[in-house]
């Protein structure tokens, strides 16, 4: 297919001329969806941008984009801005108030489209210490500014033409703040080259074809969301915007969409296989068994295994009795799931694939735009527990400069038209990262392996600033022990601890719905409230936590897990919290990163208890 496209607005005429659609992108309302044709794409997007010239907005400067939930609004804002050469700067609507004070005043917004709830007044409070900003529009009505189409314009279509023949592939497009585990957050400047090769790569890797469907929850605000969605309007892909909140249940949005595919966190996909497991702990008899004969048939699933015999047979009668209810449960069309973000346990991509719901992973950073190496849905294209081959025009290099990895591991480098244009405002930390040849340094260390085809595939292992150093002078790498650890139900956060000590510990975050449910099961009283800086969150009484028998089941997780990891990797000790840790209370990055120095600081006193008992 021809992809004649190369700057972020062009896509959307692309679609326009390969293939218009009537229902391009929409939202839901009431019991049904609304949806914005191709054609009303790009009329907005024009009014959009006629409208801000009219207020003064200039190619350059910068605009916020701000949502609890994604909506169409969004992308139509992001053509209108981008046509005219004015640079996108997508914020999380959950970072502290510092933090808007300071994006926008690094970024020098001039204006702010928000969504509902209680944005407009966050912005409110930011403006006056901010000199270039000018006023904020809502996308919903009633919420104390001005509607999006209050500022809505048209024009001499001419105008607008000729700032869009100025707009070069190099030009900034999107500015993402990116909040480090230190410091304060970087902007990453992306160009319109950058995220469309992106898009380029992304689009034949899709498993659809033009007039399916996709539903996008995860942020906008985050370059994943962001490439991907692009790319679904690139493959003429039906798009339905909502919030992760939104989700659920018979009448949540997955059901009513019935979306042929979408990508997600890993995290959400274990939410979905614990509610699953649950509804099978509660049945009985016969039925139960049958549930538990079902689950134990993925453990030996591998990506393009065939069955034959008695094996087919077996897998044949779990998918019609099991399985298929599953997918009904995601909409019944469900054709691929892309993860992203975090590390995907085997067991969720096993779980998931044998059940007709292929899951892949991929990896990438915001300074990559994202995407470095996904797995992929055709024939030897993903093999388990790796992120993927490298996407096309990407090089991945492997460097092993630094003894401390293990033989053939090293920090991941990567090159590639992808790759940002650098920080905002940030030389000094531009070079840290871009070397002189080029080479983006991620901070993640991996290594290569060959899948049974020869192909190479990447193994993420671990972050090169994360490893610890136990007091015996052994390399300890976190993340691979805590997504293991995280396999388990009753396990929602885990970070393991242990340097310059003689062994490796664990703070861990209880599941808080899981934990209830399990003590409903073994009569131990259980006390939770909603967390006081996100109510969707639980925080569990110490009481409970202390309890013996809750203190024993966790030791039973630790015992189960540890013989995976070598001696010096086994958690010999750990410290339950009662706290949920967020992006809100500080402990996580807005991608949901633990952020150790911060948690370590926060529970020092827990750590050193663990130590000094």
């Amino acid at each position: 297919m021809d992809n004649n496209y190369n700057r972020l607005f062009e896509i959307v005429r692309y679609q326009n001329e390969k293939f218009p659609m009537k229902e391009s992108i929409g939202k839901r309302s009431g019991d049904g969806w609304i949806f914005y044709s191709t054609q009303d794409v790009i009329d907005l997007a024009n009014n959009i941008s006629h409208g801000l010239l009219k207020l003064g907005v200039k190619p350059g400067d910068k605009i916020a984009l701000i949502s609890y939930e994604n909506c169409p609004e969004w992308k139509i804002v992001e053509v209108g801005a981008h046509q005219i050469g004015v640079i996108t700067v997508p914020v999380y609507p959950t970072i502290a108030p510092s933090d808007y004070e300071y994006i926008f005043n690094d970024a020098g917004v001039s204006y702010a489209f928000v969504g509902p709830g209680d944005l407009v007044d966050k912005v409110n409070k930011t403006a006056p210490k901010v000199p270039t900003f000018k006023g904020i529009f809502c996308f919903e009505e009633g919420e104390g500014a001005p509607h999006w189409e209050d500022m809505f314009e048209t024009g001499d279509q001419s105008e607008i033409d000729k700032l869009s023949d100025q707009v070069k592939e190099e030009d900034l497009a999107v500015l993402i703040y990116t909040s480090g585990t230190t410091g304060l957050p970087k902007g990453v400047m992306l160009s319109h080259k950058n995220i469309v090769s992106n898009i380029k790569m992304a689009v034949p890797l899709l498993p659809l074809e033009p007039g399916t469907s996709a539903l996008s929850f995860l942020p906008l605000c985050h370059i994943f969301e962001c490439t991907v969605s692009s790319a679904y309007m690139a493959r003429g892909i039906r798009i339905g915007f909502t919030g992760v909140k939104n989700l659920g249940g018979d009448e949540g949005d997955i059901k009513s969409f019935k979306p042929h595919f979408f990508s997600t966190v890993p995290r959400l996909l274990e939410k979905v296989y614990e509610k699953i497991y649950n509804k099978g702990l509660d049945l009985t008899g016969f039925k139960r068994k049958l549930f538990f004969w079902a689950l134990d048939l993925t453990e030996d699933y591998e990506y393009g295994k065939q069955y034959s015999g008695i094996n087919k047979i077996k897998r044949n009668i779990a998918d019609k009795l099991i399985f298929s209810k599953w997918r009904e449960a995601l909409g019944g069309n469900i054709m691929g799931i892309l993860t992203g973000a975090a590390a995907l346990p085997v067991k969720m991509a096993k779980v998931f694939s044998a059940a007709g719901i292929p899951v892949r992973e991929g990896y990438g950073l915001t300074e990559t735009a994202p995407a470095l190496c996904v797995n992929t849905y055709d024939v030897g294209g993903a093999m388990l527990g790796t992120v993927g081959p490298p996407l096309e025009g990407v090089t991945i290099k492997i460097d092993e400069a630094d003894g401390n990895y293990r033989q053939g591991e090293g920090e991941i480098l990567a090159k590639g038209p992808n790759i940002m244009m650098g920080y905002y405002n940030k030389p000094d930390k531009t070079a840290e990262v871009i070397d002189s040849d080029g080479w983006f340094h991620t901070g993640d260390v991996g290594k290569m392996v060959k899948g049974k085809n020869g192909r190479l595939f990447l193994k993420i292992t671990d972050r090169k600033k994360e490893l610890l150093k136990t007091s015996g002078g052994k390399y300890v790498a976190p993340a691979p022990i805590e997504s293991k650890f995280k396999e388990d139900f009753l396990v929602e956060q885990m970070m393991v601890v242990g340097e310059k000590q003689k062994f490796v510990s664990a703070l861990i975050v209880p599941a808080a719905e899981a934990l209830q449910d399990w003590c409903e099961r073994n009569d131990v009283p259980i006390e939770i409230k909603p967390a006081p800086y996100n109510d969707t969150l639980f925080c569990i009484s110490k009481d409970t936590l202390e309890n013996p028998k809750v203190q024993q089941k966790y030791q039973e997780i630790i015992n189960h897990f540890n013989p995976n990891f070598s001696h010096i990797e086994q958690i010999k000790k750990f410290k339950l919290l009662t706290d949920p840790w967020d992006v809100a209370s500080g402990e996580l990055t807005p991608t949901m990163k633990l952020k150790r120095r911060v948690i370590r600081e926060k529970y020092g006193n827990d750590i050193s208890e663990i130590y000094n008992v």
